[in-house]
């Protein structure tokens, strides 16, 4: 992952940040630290469709493992207030 110094942004805007991205995301560090980190919009997207598949995965093996089960939330109040 590349990075920009925020004061070269502050220098030269978005241009700064339009060369960094060609190599991919970008740390924008400011005092010596990442503080923030810029995607492509098609890389912003890949991680959302990734996260997407991930949870399907965990909440797959949730059912698999029998950790969850049918109900109303009639029933659920009824056992919360239990």
């Amino acid at each position: 992952m590349g990075s920009v110094p925020a004061r070269e942004i502050k220098r030269r805007g978005m241009a700064a940040v339009d060369e960094a991205l060609r190599e991919g995301p970008v740390q924008v560090v400011r005092d010596d630290e990442a503080k923030y980190v810029i995607l492509s919009a098609e890389d912003y997207q890949t991680l959302l469709d990734d996260l997407a598949e991930a949870r399907l995965k965990a909440s797959e093996a949730d059912v698999t493992a029998g950790r969850v089960r049918k109900t109303t939330p009639a029933k659920l109040l009824a056992e919360i207030e239990k």
